[in-house]
């Protein structure tokens, strides 16, 4: 689950992490009001939407002359006239793809002094099984271009859970980011204080870009985005209560509610497969045979009729799918309920586009019986290549 930049420093600033103030607005006037409350020489307007490249993306409906998704005023009244502008328009940005992402909340911060900026943050290794801490001097920019460009620039070192941020960690970090005497310590601390955070709050990343030096030598996270670990949200109720799911695929959160393991993508043709690594193999080979997948949808190994139903009605809920392919390899999850389940979803939602049911397994012969008698029209495919043949052409011919 992702949150907010002013949702993520008010959970850093629990821990002591340095943050500048500032204050969320979802109107004008509480934008204005935020500024008089600050009352500084300097604010910056920020849009709230959970994707990068904010400063750099523009909005819909102004000129390619106009500022971004983060500006840098100074007087109330410009606040005002900016909220006024940014508010309610969709912001395009390099993570958000064309489409955007409308602007419901801005966060006016105070100004602050840079003298330098640097990228930190934290990770969870799933291969060592530990949190990584990747830090550059390169901050303000986008990470995976400096990773590409100048790779020497990045540096990397790990924290084993079981023993925590040692001396060590500390000095690696500050010698990664050139940081002497005051900075160093402060460096130190800060680390401390984010790992504490990271393990605290079940993060599953957390990202400072930049984290700044101020004019009056300080560390100061300028800004943070962070996003925490589903399967843990239970013991969260804090961090549960921060989603907006404004910012989600409608889709995504209706399958969120029955279990599902569902990603909308850009493709014409929906997936209903069962187990991770199978609904890999199956967008891979839509897209060898010329297609592209509509989703990532995984039922699970001991999926219901109803959740069954539930997934049908997810993927064509989607106006751009086109086709359907079923991909069921029944070991757990038995073929039967599975076409038990398509058939109840497609009497009730109706069909209508093209439908490739591939079964293998446990009761398939079963299952492929309750398929041929229901009367639908549906295409029986004998192997995933097949599968993927049949409704990859049937698609291309109803076009």
């Amino acid at each position: 689950m992702n949150i907010h930049e002013h949702q993520a420093k008010a959970v850093l600033a629990e821990f002591g992490v340095p943050v500048p103030r500032g204050f969320a607005a979802f109107t004008p006037d509480e934008a204005a009001k935020a500024a008089e409350t600050l009352g500084t020489p300097v604010f910056v307007v920020k849009s709230q939407i959970h994707a990068g490249g904010r400063g750099k993306g523009k909005f819909e409906g102004l000129g390619p002359d106009a500022k971004g998704g983060v500006r840098v005023v100074k007087s109330v009244a410009e606040v005002r006239g900016n909220a006024e502008e940014m508010l309610g328009r969709v912001l395009v940005t390099h993570q958000t793809g064309p489409k955007g992402k409308q602007v419901n909340r801005l966060y006016i911060e105070e100004g602050a002094a840079i003298a330098k900026e640097f990228y930190l943050s934290l990770l969870v290794d799933r291969q060592s099984s530990m949190v990584s801490v990747v830090a550059s001097t390169e901050g303000g920019m986008d990470i995976e271009e400096v990773a590409h460009a100048t790779p020497e620039k990045i540096h990397s070192f790990s924290i084993d859970p079981a023993t925590g941020v040692w001396p060590t960690h500390q000095r690696a970090l500050a010698k990664a980011l050139g940081l002497t005497g005051g900075l160093a310590k402060e460096a130190a601390s800060l680390l401390t204080q984010l790992y504490t955070a990271f393990l605290a709050k079940d993060m599953a990343m957390l990202e400072v870009n930049p984290l700044i030096v101020t004019a009056d030598d300080h560390l100061r996270v300028l800004d943070a985005k962070v996003s925490f670990d589903g399967n843990a949200l239970y013991r969260h109720p804090d961090i549960k209560a921060l989603r907006d799911e404004t910012e989600e695929d409608p889709k995504e959160i209706e399958a969120s509610k029955h279990d599902l393991a569902y990603i909308a993508l850009d493709g014409e043709i929906g997936c209903m497969v069962n187990g991770a690594g199978l609904a890999m193999a199956t967008m891979d080979i839509i897209k060898l045979y010329g297609a592209e997948p509509a989703n990532f949808l995984d039922v699970g190994g001991g999926a219901s009729k109803e959740k069954v139903i539930a997934a049908f009605k997810i993927i064509t809920a989607d106006p751009a799918v086109k086709g359907i392919l079923v991909n069921i390899f029944g070991g757990i999850m038995r073929c039967d309920i599975i076409a038990e389940g398509v058939v109840a979803a497609v009497k009730e939602v109706g069909l209508k586009v093209p439908l490739v049911v591939r079964l293998e397994g446990t009761n398939v012969e079963l299952g492929k019986k309750i398929i041929n008698e229901s009367g639908l029209n549906v295409i029986a495919a004998n192997d995933l290549s097949d599968g993927a043949e049949k409704i990859v052409a049937a698609v291309k011919g109803a076009r």
